[in-house]
């Protein structure tokens, strides 16, 4: 199943609650991803632009998706993001694909349309 980093930020009024009234939001969290048929591979907190991450392991990425929209809409969130993790050999594959693509960047193709003809 493939893995996903959730970073969230409380807004500042959830986190007035939260001070005024210490809940454990991860254990708020791991029924809602099993019901989507994943699981809560690690959770922390955090200081700096996240409050909060969790990594899991989600069946797909609609499943991944539904959380991530069901974590924003709470309204609890001022911001929130989830990024697909790939494995390093799943990294090693990607850069081997990308190198037989045929991609050619921006300024290649500007320079291959810059020269004259011959």
């Amino acid at each position: 199943m493939p893995f996903f980093l959730h970073q969230v930020s409380y807004t500042p009024e959830a986190l007035a609650k939260l001070i005024a009234n210490p809940q454990n939001r991860f254990d708020a969290v791991r029924a809602p991803i099993e019901k989507l048929g994943g699981r809560v591979l690690s959770s922390y907190f955090a200081f700096g632009q996240y409050d909060a991450v969790l990594i899991t392991d989600m069946p797909d990425n609609v499943s991944a998706a539904a959380i991530a929209l069901a974590f924003g809409a709470g309204g609890s969130l001022r911001e929130c993001q989830t990024t697909a993790l790939l494995s390093n050999a799943e990294g090693l594959e990607a850069m081997r694909k990308a190198a037989t693509c045929g991609y050619k960047p921006v300024q290649a193709a500007a320079s291959a349309a810059a020269m004259p003809p011959r």
